[in-house]
């Protein structure tokens, strides 16, 4: 049984998250110079991400937008920086703004994490339509950050995320966005309560019939708390059996915030199958 059990299993990327904001739900301030966000990208690296998401604007529930020329400002200078220190790393900046897209794809930046799927900015699209060599992840939520926990609700959860990132891949693709470009995201939490988030887990493998790579993002987020109390930093074991789910429905890329933990933890798999198929 176990054998069939690690001929099914694939190791997904990591994507680790830099947060150069003051308000996000894990870590809001604690990168905020360029220096400390420097060095904290330098710590996930050398743990093993291999992709580098950059958020300058939290998205946690009940979070407030702020100006594009906030954003980039807080983006410029980390981007450039890393970009000339580490050129082998993707990077992913995660803006729903098509200005701040536009700059950073300038400065080589490797891919879009768009949170609204291209709905935000009517100006996105085109800018991602131009950027052939720059990928773009569209993520399902309902509602906005402002308002997504307040009461969703949903009649088939699964059906409707999976409906929705088809037809926003769709719209992506016939906006002149090639289907290799693009990656998908089920949105784990936003606009979700815990039955919706538990049964799109356990249903990931449902979306591999897109064909387009599955980013999944739960990383110490609030449906762990709602299973075992817990503060957000003592939430890795519980993402960590989200890794496991994500490596049994073939998930590409997850984001997180423990890098050497799943990095630790996906080698150790790894292993393990391989000497399991023997």
């Amino acid at each position: 049984m176990l054998k069939d059990i690690f001929k099914s299993i694939s190791i997904p990327s990591i994507m680790g998250i830099l947060n150069l904001t003051e308000d996000s739900f894990s870590d809001g301030g604690r990168y905020l110079s360029i220096d400390s966000a420097i060095s904290y990208a330098q710590e996930l690296i050398f743990a093993g991400a291999t992709i580098l998401d950059i958020g300058a604007e939290s998205t946690r529930p009940g979070s407030k937008e702020v100006s594009a020329e906030l954003e980039w400002g807080r983006i410029e200078p980390v981007l450039t920086k890393l970009k000339q220190s580490f050129p082998h790393i993707q990077i992913s900046i995660d803006t729903q703004k098509a200005s701040v897209a536009r700059k950073a794809i300038a400065l080589g930046a490797d891919i879009i994490n768009d949170v609204s799927a291209l709905r935000n900015d009517p100006d996105m699209v085109q800018v991602l339509a131009e950027a052939k060599d720059t990928r773009l992840v569209l993520m399902h939520m309902q509602g906005r950050p402002e308002n997504m926990q307040d009461k969703p609700e949903y009649q088939d959860v699964v059906k409707e995320v999976h409906d929705f990132l088809k037809e926003r891949s769709e719209y992506a693709i016939m906006m002149g966005i090639y289907p290799q470009r693009l990656i998908l995201d089920p949105g784990i939490g936003f606009g979700k309560n815990l039955e919706h988030n538990l049964k799109l887990l356990s249903s990931l493998d449902s979306f591999n019939d897109l064909n387009i790579p599955l980013l999944l993002g739960t990383s110490r987020k609030r449906f762990i708390d709602e299973i075992t109390r817990s503060e957000v930093h003592r939430r890795i074991g519980g993402t960590l059996t989200t890794t496991m789910l994500a490596c049994l429905s073939k998930v590409q890329i997850i984001r997180v915030h423990d890098v050497y933990e799943h990095a630790q933890f996906l080698k150790v798999l790894a292993a393990v199958a391989v000497m399991g198929e023997t």
